[in-house]
């Protein structure tokens, strides 16, 4: 494994993915699935986080509402989503440590930067700016705008495109194997990145990448 550093020399853009990776948001989803499930009778089915890895939010709300019978449209299944996040995600929501000031370390250095999440437009927005870092950003989209969620490479060769990038003038950060392998597909070097919730997945995460960080503090210069 290279070097995490030695993996920006030349690249020309960074691209992130949100949930896990710059913020530290993905412990909501467990309370949410549980409480939306409740509702209608279920309880949370250990399989469930694999199940739905890397897809996107409407690929999620199809699959809601395939799997446990949900009568509400994928629509108001996604509204309904985004109004029981939407505090957690402006008010409880922290970045990761070491974030901003790589935010701006590579803004300094003039590289491009965009985000490449499987979240809603609706909550993504909100974080980055309740968290004041939607203006680094270049590019931002949600694998909604896209054929198919992560591991397919579309969100990442959509984001790059948009960036005016070359794939393999791109560094991606991923915090979740199917993530990982959506960088790669696209023809990306992928940096993956501590988090919690997939504090099982590390071997499997540090094997797929061609590097790994506990934290965006190990990404700065000197």
């Amino acid at each position: 494994m290279q070097n995490v550093k030695e993996l920006l020399k030349d690249k020309k853009a960074i691209i992130f993915d949100l949930d896990g990776t710059l913020v530290d948001s993905m412990w909501i989803w467990t309370s949410i699935d549980i409480e939306y499930l409740a509702g209608y009778g279920y309880e949370l089915p250990t399989d469930l986080q694999s199940s739905i890895e890397g897809m996107s939010f409407t690929e999620t709300a199809c699959y809601f509402k395939e799997r446990f019978q949900i009568p509400e449209s994928i629509e108001e299944i996604k509204e309904c989503w985004n109004r029981m996040t939407y505090r957690k995600y402006t008010e409880e929501v922290p970045l990761k440590n070491g974030v901003m000031e790589f935010l701006q370390q590579c803004r300094q250095q003039n590289i491009r930067m965009g985000i490449a999440t499987s979240n809603s437009r609706e909550l993504t927005e909100a974080v980055l700016e309740a968290l004041h870092i939607a203006d680094y950003f270049q590019v931002v989209a949600t694998s909604c705008q896209v054929a198919a969620g992560k591991p397919a490479p579309d969100i990442y060769l959509y984001v790059a495109d948009r960036l005016h990038t070359a794939p393999e003038d791109c560094l991606v950060f991923e915090d979740v194997p199917a993530g990982i392998m959506a960088g790669r597909n696209a023809g990306m070097q992928v940096i993956a990145v501590e988090d919690a919730f997939s504090s099982t997945d590390v071997d499997r995460k540090i094997q797929l990448s061609q590097g790994y960080i506990s934290d965006f503090t190990e990404m700065l210069l000197s």
